[in-house]
């Protein structure tokens, strides 16, 4: 068509052939082609579904919309087919995907609220997730020294207790780490999922990541991007949990760097000070004072990050005298936890959203 019936970028005529695609984008159609299956019960006009419940003014009974009320497949369909047929089309004539983070799979939609836990090595992060699951998951190496080496991820599955690797995990159109496979071999090898059964997975995905290291360890024995990658899983997940030990307070260059990458994601960061139970109360207060004086000199933020306390691991507490304080703090942790799914259909549209306006910006 001539350029006189395109009016503005971001609109596109009826009788307008679609965009060119490159050969990157050509395995998104498949997803595609499955997503439209599920918003065939959708009429042309995106209406239909429950009904809001709705006062006489046209607002819910408390006041604003009430999405709890919903059917939350009714909404991600919806979700997908806004995204098919406005914003998607424009990220692929104006190459987002090469200056930005690829398209949106169906699976991105769909997928549980993911909890990501990140920080410096021997801090507690794969105890954490077994104190959630409540029993030892596959693959799982706990010690004092640097032993997680990959990013794990720990899914719901109804076949018993496996590992999958993570080539195959990005090859599978359920999964949300597709994109994960422009990463390269090299960071797919250190790349895993784990299939379980337990009542926590029923709502959310945890992921593992590597520790931090200190130095020239941090980049020179590590084959891929690990700052990149550790973006990716910031940008879809619901919740991240920056964790600190007790002991080891100290924010290094690489930490430093990788908050920074979180900036953007303040609104889902959480920091959890763990091994809080073996040091007195006296000393719990001179640390907490200084992990905050810490956080502030790398966040540059006027709000206060929420920081827990507690100790997630099997044994019982070493110290009896903030007994109370930590069983309250770890309820307020899990309470945050608890929310990711009533919260998930909010989180989805203010993505959703985001990502059209920097769309509309970059094209």
């Amino acid at each position: 068509p001539s350029s006189s019936k395109i009016h503005n970028a971001h609109e596109f005529p009826h009788d307008m052939p679609p965009p060119e695609f490159d050969e990157e984008f050509t395995e998104y159609n498949a997803d595609v082609q499955g997503m439209m299956e599920d918003e065939d019960d959708l009429p042309p006009d995106g209406t239909g579904g429950t009904e809001l419940p709705t006062t006489g003014s046209g607002q819910s009974s408390g006041g604003g919309m009430d999405l709890s009320q919903f059917d939350k497949d009714v909404i991600f369909s919806g979700l997908k087919r806004l995204y098919r047929k406005k914003i998607r089309p424009l990220e692929l004539s104006s190459k987002y995907g090469h200056f930005h983070s690829p398209p949106l799979s169906p699976s991105d939609f769909d997928s549980k609220p993911m909890v990501l836990l990140l920080g410096q090595y021997s801090v507690g992060k794969t105890s954490f997730i077994r104190y959630l699951l409540g029993r030892d998951f596959p693959g799982q190496r706990i010690g004092p020294e640097p032993t997680t080496d990959r990013f794990v991820a720990i899914m719901k599955g109804d076949s018993g207790d496996k590992i999958v690797p993570g080539a195959a995990l990005c090859s599978q159109a359920d999964r949300p780490f597709r994109g994960l496979s422009s990463f390269g071999n090299n960071f797919l090898s250190r790349f895993e999922g784990v299939e379980m059964d337990s009542p926590i997975l029923n709502n959310i995905t945890l992921v593992d990541t590597p520790g931090i290291l200190s130095g020239q360890k941090q980049s020179i024995g590590r084959n891929y991007d690990y700052e990149q990658v550790m973006k990716w899983f910031a940008e879809r997940a619901d919740l991240i949990i920056i964790m600190f030990d007790a002991h080891k307070l100290d924010i290094s260059d690489e930490l430093k760097r990788v908050i920074e990458l979180l900036k953007p994601h303040q609104d889902k960061m959480r920091v959890l000070l763990n091994k809080a139970d073996a040091i007195s109360t006296q000393q719990l207060m001179r640390v907490y004072g200084a992990l905050m004086w810490s956080l502030g000199k790398v966040m540059m933020t006027p709000e206060v990050c929420r920081v827990y306390m507690g100790s997630f691991w099997g044994a019982p507490l070493k110290n009896k005298e903030q007994a109370a304080l930590l069983t309250q703090e770890k309820l307020d942790l899990f309470n945050d936890i608890a929310q990711l799914p009533q919260n998930a259909v909010m989180r989805r549209i203010n993505e959703l959203v985001k990502r059209a306006r920097s769309v509309k910006v970059h094209a």
